[in-house]
């Protein structure tokens, strides 16, 4: 997904999102650690300093700074001193997997499965409204999203992950786009695993087709298709 897209700004903003009140440095150091694995933050990356971090995610200053500790022993991020200095991400694409697999054992098969129903809920609900909404400039972007996974410029999971990303923008409500882009962080990215089976992958691929033919004539099937491919990509739950 080209780095200045309106998709890839939105899942940024998730990552740096307000963790409320009851923020950890152990959240801190989950979200940093998840939008790693879901390949929004890239190796080299600047993360935000200290006190921009504290600002964003809505945690003290120290707080903070213990996760970023944490990130540094782990081997995640390096920082440096100087002019061009700051804290960046230090994990490159290979070991990217090794991290979604570190991610997705730690995780019991009931949070899994709970996680994946929420993601499906909203990212059906969200396919619905967008069934109602789109024009024809919108199917259009839509279809070249998806003609993009046909040339080679973009994989299965990543095609999957923005179209509904752009369905959930389409629904023309704020909430439910937040909420569905937190989940895409949380959830979209272990998703990449399932992609990893070919059958799988264009499984996924075809039911966002059936979307996009519901949306392009504007019926209410559109929320159908969407519910059978979330249904399709709660897999990885059930593996």
């Amino acid at each position: 997904m080209p780095r200045d897209s309106s998709p890839y700004q939105r899942q940024l903003t998730s990552v740096f999102a307000s963790l409320g009140e009851q923020g950890r440095a152990k959240r801190v150091e989950d979200r940093i650690v998840s939008g790693i694995a879901a390949g929004i933050l890239l190796d080299g990356d600047r993360l935000p300093s200290e006190a921009e971090l504290a600002s964003s995610l809505g945690v003290a200053t120290m707080t903070a700074r213990e996760a970023l500790v944490s990130l540094r022993s782990m081997g995640l991020v390096k920082t440096t001193r100087g002019r061009e200095g700051g804290t960046f991400i230090t994990l490159s694409d290979g070991d990217r997997c090794g991290l979604l697999q570190d991610r997705l054992g730690s995780m019991s098969r009931v949070e899994l499965r709970d996680l994946a129903i929420h993601y499906a809920a909203i990212a059906s609900t969200a396919a619905e409204l967008a069934a109602g909404a789109a024009d024809e400039r919108d199917v259009g972007s839509l279809r070249r999203l998806l003609e993009s996974r046909s040339a080679g410029s973009g994989t299965g999971g990543s095609v999957v992950g923005e179209f509904l990303l752009e369905l959930a923008a389409l629904s023309q409500s704020a909430r439910l786009t937040r909420e569905h882009v937190r989940l895409h962080t949380d959830f979209g990215s272990l998703l990449a695993l399932a992609h990893a089976d070919p059958a799988f992958d264009a499984r996924m691929i075809g039911l966002c087709g059936d979307i996009l033919e519901a949306i392009r004539h504007g019926s209410g099937p559109g929320a159908k298709a969407g519910q059978r491919l979330c249904q399709g990509r709660r897999h990885l739950a059930h593996r």
